[in-house]
């Protein structure tokens, strides 16, 4: 039994009061957010540091001023919450982890306000939030662990008007039972997994299947009025319906295709790529993030975590398609549109299948060595192991 810190997200459907109390409550957090983060940049070009403790203190005094008393009319919670939050994007820049960081817009930025213990009440399975009188109509599509006892509760509102509430509690997990299963995966656009086994998964493309309806919506939009006028509102939002859809549709695929992976395996062997350097091939990058190559490994690797499983990169400069996974030779070029090749011991290989199977064998090589999960480029089978093969190679 495993205890982790669990979300569990929800939609619900504020009434009238509920959502105008909300919209001020996010207006007064991007508020505090934006004047905190202006002080502590002004501070910082004297060279000098603030903590937040006196962001806390700077705020006390706001609230009394003339001109920032509406602050008093939300919750102090979120406006709290904000400050904690940019103190840790301080942290994170100062130990080089993140950028700098920025202001937060009205229109562009997520619109969200996170609540503590002290600023909700949750009994008998209703949520009420601090400055309201009725609890939200929160949709329970799943029910929360039994005697679950909320942390934090955050609200948000997404680009297409939704509502969700996303609540942190303590959950037991059961990890899977143990298995010898391993499995080697390889991921790609015609397919979007590849399995040692043999076995290939479709790619959807959700995006290119809503890119005719997202066209039309964009089109509409470009032809509004510049401005914050009401007809360019609901262009905007339809917009974001059509973007919603299509990363709910590809969220959904991707967590059911995760789960089965850390259920029927043990050992999940992948590669370490970096897509963001990936995606500035303008020929592939639409196809590369439509994919979101990324999202499904941060999902392998916390559901592994969970369910006692155990993921492990290997190299990316690992030749995974160039070498021959019945007698070990490593071909001197593949290019991409190769798909099928024979080897010089008379083996066929079908080109994904064949990176699938050396990065199990790769991956079970990292493991009984006792290599970290990331290998580096020196590990065996490398960049350097190609570079040793390609030496012997020449005359």
């Amino acid at each position: 039994m495993v205890c982790v810190k669990r979300a569990f997200r929800y939609r619900f459907y504020p009434t009238d009061a509920q959502a105008a109390e909300l919209s001020r409550t996010f207006g007064c957090v991007r508020k505090v957010y934006n004047l905190a983060l202006a002080a502590r940049t002004e501070a910082w070009t004297r060279q000098e540091r603030v903590n937040y403790n006196q962001t806390s203190a700077m705020l006390t005094a706001w609230k009394k001023t003339e001109e920032l008393a509406f602050l008093n009319d939300v919750s102090c919670v979120p406006l709290q919450q904000c400050l904690r939050h940019l103190q840790t994007a301080f942290t994170h820049f100062f130990g080089k982890r993140a950028k700098y960081p920025r202001f937060k817009s009205r229109k562009k930025s997520r619109k969200s306000a996170e609540y503590t213990t002290s600023g909700f009440r949750f009994r008998d399975g209703k949520l009420t939030l601090a400055k309201m009188r009725e609890p939200l109509d929160i949709v329970w599509s799943r029910s929360l662990p039994e005697g679950a006892k909320p942390s934090t509760v955050t609200v948000s509102q997404d680009a297409a008007g939704r509502w969700f509430v996303s609540i942190l509690c303590d959950a037991s997990i059961t990890p899977f039972r143990t298995t010898d299963t391993a499995v080697g995966v390889d991921v790609g656009l015609d397919h979007l997994l590849t399995l040692s086994t043999g076995e290939k998964i479709a790619n959807p493309r959700h995006e290119r299947k809503g890119r005719a309806r997202l066209a039309r919506a964009q089109r509409v939009l470009a032809k509004k009025a510049k401005g914050d006028g009401a007809n360019r509102r609901k262009a905007r939002r339809k917009v974001a319906k059509v973007h919603a859809r299509i990363a709910d549709r590809r969220r959904d695929h991707l967590h059911k295709l995760t789960t089965r992976l850390v259920r029927e395996n043990q050992t999940i062997v992948i590669e370490d790529l970096t897509v963001r350097n990936m995606v500035r091939n303008r020929s592939l990058a639409r196809a590369i993030s439509d994919a979101a190559w990324s999202e499904f490994r941060s999902m392998l690797e916390y559901k592994a975590a969970w369910y006692g499983r155990e993921v492990i990169a290997v190299d990316r400069w690992f030749p995974s398609s160039k070498l021959c996974s019945n007698c070990g030779t490593l071909q001197e070029k593949m290019p991409l549109n190769v798909r099928t090749w024979t080897c010089d011991c008379g083996t066929t290989h079908d080109r994904d299948v064949n990176a699938a199977k050396n990065l199990l064998a790769a991956g079970r090589a990292v493991a009984a060595c006792g290599a970290g999960v990331r290998p580096q480029r020196s590990s065996p089978g490398g960049q350097s192991a190609m570079k040793q093969e390609a030496s012997r190679r020449e005359p």
